[in-house]
């Protein structure tokens, strides 16, 4: 466990071996994705890419993933 100063505006640094256990230090785009979990704060790592990098198979297996749910959401609602 390590404790993390946090700033006046709410800022936090990880330190350096925690970046590089993570690999933000190697990501292009590093950001991390923050949940609130019973009371706490859960960090996940992530890296924004830029549209353009995404495969074309890859978007058109997330829209049609979206579009199944969005399927099932209306025929759940009566609405389809």
């Amino acid at each position: 466990m390590t404790s993390i100063p946090v700033s006046k505006r709410g800022t936090i640094t990880l330190p350096p071996d925690i970046r590089r256990k993570l690999g933000l230090d190697a990501a292009a785009h590093p950001m991390m994705l923050v949940e609130m979990r019973d009371g706490g704060v859960f960090l996940q790592p992530a890296e924004a890419l830029p549209l353009r990098e995404i495969p074309e198979e890859t978007l058109q297996g997330w829209i049609a993933e979206d579009e199944r749910g969005a399927e099932a959401f209306w025929i759940k609602a009566g609405k389809a």
